[in-house]
């Protein structure tokens, strides 16, 4: 006969304070290190599938709030971004236009521009470099070496046939983007509501919805608004050019150049501000007026940066300068020059998810 085991009444049952849950197994170190560098191979090997995606969901962002107007004045979603599509590509057509003579004449002009300001850098370091020679025939004398090192030159051919051929895949991929766009924006809203009926019960349904709306709200807002002040800073910087003596189309398109670098924070003006001052010797001659553009993008930068985005965005945007030149070296090292133009978006999406989750506020602070 077997013993039966002691039970516990039910109150005092009810009183006992209960097991805590098993904790989490953590991962260990190394293993959040090979797939920390897993995941960044994969977005540097696709990159032929992932750039086209993300530009697309950029332009999407930048259109949303375009389209929200657009509804508000019974405008079907599907016609509303129609028309902003063709309206992008219909500015961007004609930006183009202006901007492919000066582009080619840069572009035919820059070698020898460059090997003429190399000679007059080289006229003015000349004293230098004589006793520089004098120092070496020097040493080389006292070494016996009574021939000079052969030095083998190599010359590589450019192909003539290499932009023809990569002519249909440049089209193939502005193509991509234009359509993930307008599908971005007609079904973007669709594909989000029957991501977020996966989930199993309302709560979190409605949790998610209403994280993804207003993440999607104030990132749209903030590439909008982003897009348009440095949309105004190319503006005026090729104003300013065209006071300086530049003409039209030189002056547009230095002044594109501007506005795109202006996406890349600390990089973008630094390689701006040496752009410019190319541009400065190779148009005027006075060494005083040569610096004029530099300068004056410089002080157009520094007033866009210090006071115009900080009032218009508020702080609650700012991201800190650490995190954000380290996020620009990482994407602009995975993507290239497409890479520092979505280094700042992606991080601030990042970081209002992170300010949205709970338990993860930290991380977000971390990142301002």
């Amino acid at each position: 006969m077997s013993e039966s085991q002691p039970s516990v009444p039910a109150p005092l049952a009810s009183a006992l304070p209960t097991p805590p849950p098993p904790a989490r197994p953590r991962a260990p170190v190394s293993l959040l290190v090979l797939a920390t560098l897993a995941v960044a191979f994969t977005l540097w090997a696709a990159q032929t599938v992932v750039l086209p995606i993300l530009l697309a969901a950029f332009f999407a962002l930048v259109g949303n709030p375009i389209l929200r107007l657009l509804q508000r004045v019974w405008i079907p979603r599907a016609l509303a971004a129609l028309m902003v599509i063709t309206v992008g590509l219909g500015a961007t057509t004609a930006l183009a236009a202006q901007l492919v003579v000066p582009t080619m004449e840069w572009a035919q002009e820059a070698p020898q521009q460059l090997r003429k300001i190399g000679r007059q850098l080289q006229n003015l370091t000349k004293p230098m470099q004589q006793a520089n020679q004098a120092a070496e025939n020097f040493a080389r004398v006292a070494a016996g070496e009574g021939s000079r090192r052969v030095q083998v030159v190599r010359t590589q051919l450019d192909d003539p046939y290499k932009v023809i051929t990569q002519a249909p895949r440049l089209l193939a991929a502005v193509l991509a983007v234009v359509l993930l766009t307008l599908f971005f924006m007609i079904y973007g809203q669709n594909l989000q509501r029957h991501a977020i009926a996966l989930f199993p019960s309302r709560h979190q349904q409605r949790f998610t919805s209403d994280i993804l709306r207003s993440i999607e709200r104030e990132v749209s807002r903030y590439v909008l608004t982003i897009t348009l002040i440095n949309t105004v800073v190319g503006l005026l910087f090729s104003g300013v050019l065209v006071l300086l003596g530049l003409e039209l189309q030189d002056a547009l398109l230095w002044g594109t150049v501007a506005a795109l670098l202006n996406f890349a924070p600390y990089v973008g003006p630094l390689i701006g501000v040496a752009m410019m001052l190319l541009v400065g010797f190779v148009e005027f001659r006075e060494p005083l007026q040569a610096v004029l553009p530099a300068a004056c993008y410089l002080a157009l930068h520094t007033l866009e940066g210090q006071l115009v985005t900080p009032i218009v965005l508020g702080r609650r945007m700012k991201l800190s300068p650490l995190v954000l030149i380290l996020a620009l070296m990482i994407f602009g090292w995975l993507w290239g020059f497409i890479g520092l133009l979505l280094a700042v978006p992606l991080l601030v999406c990042i970081k209002l998810v992170l300010a949205r989750l709970e338990g993860m506020q930290g991380w977000a602070r971390l990142l301002e």
